[in-house]
């Protein structure tokens, strides 16, 4: 295949979706000749995916933000929060079940394959959403990643959120902008208290959050964050910084500052308070299984996380599996560098003490850590035209993560940036400690997040239609990540550094581990102790890392076992496609057709594999 680039930028794209709202299903060509009944069925089903798209947004109105789609006739959704009360929930799965409906209603014969995959899409996520919404308790992510059980604990809530949403996606260009900082700001009050309610409602059925969860969310993170609110920090500080930056007037800082001292705090605090009396009736068990109707709870969350309707008990085999596999590929570089005694995990331990790939303690440190992440972006950057055939250009930058998020955060996360490329994709690393990192794992975990693989793909997924870049799905996301990891080796990242390749190979050892780990607390009972000593034992991970990793399984159930279910569904399929195209297979092309057929359950990405042999086969035959 000849080498391509995508021809339109996101704001014609952006524009191209404006314009399809204004065509009509029973309207006429420019000639004024009747639209044939095909093409009138595809436009149809487009501008129904289009209002889906809007209807959804209306319900979380950040996401339209940090998409870069809050604009024009959509502009008051800037001002906007989603409402967190159980009303406000309520009302979202009836915008969900009604529009579900009316996507199933469209019939797919003769659709553009690509519409049909769409369509699919929808169906899958929606159904996959709804069902979430009918369990008693909750937090359910539309489309994304984060489904909870707590709605507001170390890792989850808008205490969180808010912060670092208002600082790096809200946009503050103009008044207008800072009007609608403002009325965000008047309407987090509300937001939180919303999710109390619903905190409130959980501990009324006897959910009630293991107490060290707890105890993280209280001491570690909210009661900075309303010390920060009530020395009027919170907010401010960064909204005046940025109103200077852009010559505008600081009195919108100033107008800021006693909603944040006042109504913010004091819902803050309210959160607080309702934490404290759950404190004071929680217990120690880290699985959902000790939870009412935890079982049921769980079994959502594994099939939401992975898109397939796989038992715990099998995801649990699977990953000692993987991870025996992968561990028999790092016995003989071990070996190879003089790690001779012990099993992997042991080995592994004595390499994370070797001072040669420790990171310097404290700011010196942090700079090499940046340091780092930028020259391998650069690399691994000038190698993508030899892994792919249709290339992206994303923006990108490194950003450590607030403060008072790192405690409960991962080491690091990434993302796509805005659909009209506003806001650039990003890097989140965190920097509490320089012992989270090490140069033998931080280029896998740099590729990981940035390119090929979070902020790489889903700058594909911006360039579909609106609602495709809203919806994605765990599995395909994390399992992408996870590829592109593989990608970056294949490319020759490791060749000239072996200990490099041992970073790699751990780092999927880490996610088979998760498989384990996960599937062990919420299923088989095990306790907080036991799932971080399978991860420093089994694996040679940091217990530093894993502490915190631990805890967000605890809070965030089924979600670490996506990423190697979604890796291995992956190479699956390019095994399939190496086998069925034999000398006609093309690694670019293979991976083209994974990328541009966008985020997706695995089922749906399997048919999307299959049209691409199809298609090869026709052509060669």
């Amino acid at each position: 295949m000849t080498q391509t680039s995508f021809s339109l930028t996101r704001r014609q794209a952006l524009a191209g979706l404006g314009a399809t709202t204004a065509l009509t299903l029973g309207g006429c060509a420019a000639t004024g000749r009747p639209i044939a009944l095909a093409q009138a069925q595809a436009i149809g089903a487009e501008r129904l995916l289009e209002v889906v798209a809007y209807n959804l947004l209306e319900h979380e109105p950040e996401r339209a933000t940090s998409l870069g789609v809050d604009t024009g006739r959509y502009a008051e959704l800037r001002a906007r929060l989603e409402d967190q009360s159980q009303t406000g929930q309520d009302l979202y799965a009836t915008t969900l079940r009604r529009d579900l409906g009316r996507v199933r209603a469209v019939p797919r014969e003769g659709l553009d394959p690509d519409l049909v995959t769409s369509l699919d899409v929808v169906e899958s996520a929606y159904s996959t959403a709804l069902d979430g919404f009918a369990l008693p308790y909750g937090d359910v992510a539309v489309g994304s990643w984060r489904n909870a059980p707590y709605v507001v604990i170390q890792n989850v809530g808008t205490y969180l959120d808010m912060p670092r949403f208002l600082d790096s996606s809200h946009p503050l260009e103009d008044g207008s902008d800072a009007d609608a900082y403002m009325e965000r700001l008047e309407a987090l009050p509300g937001v939180l208290d919303g999710e109390l309610e619903r905190m409130q409602a959980a501990r009324g059925m006897g959910v009630i959050p293991p107490g060290f969860l707890i105890d993280k969310a209280i001491i570690e993170q909210m009661q900075s964050t309303i010390a920060s609110a009530r020395s009027g920090k919170l907010f401010v500080d960064q909204l005046r910084e940025r109103l200077v930056a852009k010559g505008m007037p600081s009195a919108f800082a100033a107008r800021a500052e006693p909603l944040v001292t006042g109504p913010i705090a004091e819902a803050l605090t309210r959160q607080v308070a309702e934490l404290g009396r759950q404190r004071g009736m929680a217990d120690d068990n880290a699985g959902m299984w000790s939870q009412p109707h935890g079982d049921e709870w769980y079994a959502w969350a594994l099939r939401a996380s992975t898109t397939t309707t796989q038992s715990p008990d099998e995801v649990h085999e699977a990953g000692l599996e993987e991870l025996a596999m992968l561990h028999a590929r790092m016995d003989p570089i071990l070996r190879e560098i003089g790690y001779t005694s012990g099993s992997v995990g042991e080995r592994m331990q004595a390499l994370s003490r070797d001072p040669r790939y420790q990171f310097a303690e404290g700011d010196p440190g942090r700079a090499e850590i940046r340091a780092f992440i930028d020259d391998r972006i650069e690399w691994i950057t000038s190698q993508m035209p030899r892994a792919f055939n249709t290339l992206v250009d994303p923006k990108l930058e490194v950003r450590r993560l607030p403060l008072s998020e790192e405690p409960g955060a991962p080491a690091a996360y990434g993302g796509a940036g805005s659909k009209d490329g506003t806001i650039p994709g990003r890097m989140w690393i965190n920097l509490r400690t320089t012992d989270l990192h090490r140069k033998y794992d931080l280029a896998d975990l740099t590729y990981h997040e940035t390119i090929p693989g979070h902020v790489w793909e889903g700058e594909y997924s911006n360039r579909l239609p609106l609602i495709r870049s809203i919806l994605a799905f765990n599995a395909f996301s994390e399992g992408w990540a996870l590829y592109g990891e593989q990608i970056a080796d294949e490319l020759g990242a490791y060749d000239d550094f072996k200990v490099g390749r041992l970073g790699y190979l751990q780092a999927l050892a880490f996610r088979a581990c998760r498989m384990v780990v996960d599937t062990g607390l919420h299923h088989k009972c095990w306790t907080r102790e036991q799932a971080r000593n399978f991860f420093v034992e089994r694996n040679g991970s940091k217990y530093e890392e894993v502490a915190s990793e631990v805890d967000r399984y605890c809070s965030w159930p089924g979600q670490a076992c996506g990423y190697k279910v979604g890796h291995s569904e992956i190479v699956r399929q390019r095994a399939r496609a190496e086998a069925e195209l034999g000398d006609a297979y093309d690694f670019k092309a293979f991976n083209d057709a994974v990328v541009l057929g966008g985020n997706a359950p695995l089922d749906v990405l399997a048919k999307n594999v299959g049209r691409y042999i199809a298609g090869v086969s026709t052509r060669t035959a």
